[in-house]
């Protein structure tokens, strides 16, 4: 209780090194058990990123602190705004090569509208082209074009390599560990309001836990009073009359990763609460029922819907074991129960209209499900249109594109095709960055197409710049669909006829049905095929007829790539085990009829 606690958040752009900071952070102070990193959910560990927020804490020279490790994708930019309302303070982490990026600044912006003064982090100074003034020139300007006060504008800067767990405060000391770090926060961190004796509890619940014993888990910060076990609560939201009460009936504070159930947690810290099955983020936890609510927490909101649906294939219910309508909405009333950027509109039917932030926030959804059994089909993601005083609106989006100078050609002409306009290009000895703004649906689409352009040697980020008006149409796919007028296994002999019209997406020996797209036709137009068809066989030899057939490799489909390929008049299959892409009419028959 008289323990002084400094609650923080590490915020970046994805990849500059956040995690690796947080891990090494609870090394040195010995709160990290074994291995164990902040990404601890399977997908965050097989793709490197960080896709939930997750708390930690650790202690430093008698002092608390508590960490929230965030995503640094704009995907997952919801999850880094409900955490920025439960800290005191933001360590900016900025790459030292690359320097401010999309996502920095819609974090940066998010942080100082709340009055928050950021301590920056300059990290990966090891790297052979980091450029630590021109690095520190650009996240001043930053500052000042996202209108920081001159308290903000004054910040802290600390130098860092967190590979290496190393860090110093002014580029002339020696490294050793990241002891400078950890001082710069106890002093420049504002310590948390502690705890007064008779004063009413005052929480807000700013994440969401589930615990199948237990139950839906909220993870609160505690400004006023404190909570104890076995307490009754009342659970109240901003500009919302009815109350619902409730008992704790487990409760718990973080030390490292891990959860240390307590007595009683007071002012300032962070606990995690069990014991209310219906509470929400943004919900206010008292202990007195004339205490006001805290203001509630807004997300913004989502930019592209696509339907789920029951997988109606001809090969469905052969490997999921959820595949009802019923089992899916369950699940996405789950998962709306923890992931705030989400919207899902249940509707009376089948199908369900779900909104979300971008394409990889719905595929992560999506790969989440099919690895616990769920089989379903999901429709074209478009972006979500609105209409004010008569005029349609659409989000747009700032990109960011680092690429060899000699692909910068083709990148302009694909985006600008696409309906985006360059706004800012900067060079640097061989390497270009320019600078877009354009509707999210001509984004939709393109990333795969972009590392085919750059060779894989370009880096692309975007971030949401909010709604604009209309920007009339965008003619995008330019390539056709390979379907299948049969059912059968693939052989090699017909995908060695295919491969020259399009690109394939299946491998010999795959299985097809009529209606499943197989590949795409480089000219444009819908092509049926059979990709089952054998070699004629006769008792004659003939010159050439036994030569040998070479496939060029297919291009596999994922979730990923599956939305981005897709027409709009096909569905993504996606299975535990199989991801396919197939029209939504199967005979072309019904094709015909239905593009009348």
């Amino acid at each position: 209780m008289s323990q002084e606690i400094r609650n923080i958040a590490i915020i970046a752009h994805v990849d500059h090194g956040k995690t690796t900071l947080t891990d090494a952070l609870m090394d040195q102070t010995g709160a990290r058990l074994g291995d164990a990193s902040m990404d601890s959910n399977a997908l965050e560990q097989e793709r490197g990123i960080t896709i939930y927020a997750k708390n930690t804490s650790i202690e430093y020279k008698g002092t608390k602190i508590n960490i929230v490790d965030t995503p640094g994708h704009a995907d997952f930019g919801s999850e880094v705004e409900r955490v920025l309302r439960s800290i005191d303070c933001v360590l900016l982490v900025v790459d030292a090569q690359e320097g401010p990026m999309p996502q920095t600044r819609f974090v940066l912006k998010k942080s100082l509208e709340l009055g928050l003064k950021p301590i920056v982090v300059v990290n990966k100074i090891d790297k052979p082209a980091a450029d630590i003034a021109r690095t520190e020139e650009q996240v001043l300007e930053l500052f000042i074009e996202l209108g920081a006060n001159e308290e903000q504008c004054d910040f802290t800067t600390v130098y860092a390599i967190g590979r290496e767990g190393k860090a110093k405060r002014n580029l002339g000391d020696e490294m050793v560990d990241l002891s400078p770090l950890l001082d710069v926060v106890l002093e420049k961190v504002p310590a948390a309001r502690s705890y007064v004796a008779g004063e009413a509890l005052r929480a807000q619940v700013f994440n969401l836990g589930y615990d199948n014993f237990l139950g839906r888990l909220a993870i609160a910060r505690i400004y006023e009073g404190s909570v104890k076990g076995n307490q009754m609560l009342m659970v109240k939201h901003e500009g919302v009359a009815e109350m619902k009460k409730g008992k704790v009936v487990k409760l718990s504070t973080f030390k490292g990763i891990s959860k240390l159930e307590t007595p009683e947690a007071f002012a300032g810290d962070i606990a995690m609460i069990a014991g209310f099955a219906d509470i929400n983020i943004g919900d206010t936890l008292t202990d007195s029922e004339t205490a006001e609510a805290l203001p509630a927490i807004k997300v913004d909101e989502p930019t592209i819907a696509l339907q789920f649906m029951p997988n109606a294939s001809p090969f469905a219910g052969r490997e999921g074991k959820f595949v009802t309508s019923r089992q899916i909405k369950e699940r996405l009333e789950k998962e709306l129960e923890v992931n705030v950027g989400l919207q899902v509109d249940f509707g009376a039917g089948e199908s369900f209209e779900v909104r979300g932030r971008g394409e990889m926030h719905i595929s992560i959804l999506l790969e989440n499900m099919r690895r616990e059994g769920y089989e379903l089909a999901v429709s074209q993601p478009r972006v979500i249109i609105k209409e004010e005083d008569g005029h349609k609106l659409e989000p747009f989006e700032e990109v960011t594109v680092d690429i060899p100078s000699e692909f910068q050609g083709a990148v302009i002409e694909r985006l600008g095709n696409r309906g985006f306009v360059m706004t800012n290009m900067v060079t640097h000895e061989n390497q270009v960055r320019l600078m877009f703004e354009g509707p999210t649906r001509g984004l939709l689409g393109y990333k795969n197409q972009f590392v085919v352009d750059t060779k894989g040697e370009g880096i692309l980020a975007s971030r949401v710049l909010g709604f604009r008006p209309y920007a009339g149409e965008i003619k995008k796919r330019q390539v056709g669909s390979m379907i299948s007028m049969i059912a059968g296994k693939a052989l090699g002999f017909a995908l060695y006829g295919l491969q020259d019209r399009g690109q394939l997406y299946i491998t010999p020996g795959t299985e097809v049905y009529e209606g499943m797209v197989v590949g795409n036709t480089s000219k444009g137009e819908e092509m049926t095929v059979n990709p089952t068809k054998g070699k004629q066989l006769t008792n004659m030899r003939a010159s050439g007829s036994d030569d040998a057939i070479t496939l060029v490799p297919p291009r596999l489909l994922s979730i990923e790539v599956g939305l981005e390929i897709m027409a709009d008049d096909e569905l993504l299959e996606v299975t535990p085990q199989s991801v396919r892409l197939r029209k939504q009419f199967l005979k072309e028959s019904d094709r015909k009829r239905g593009g009348k």
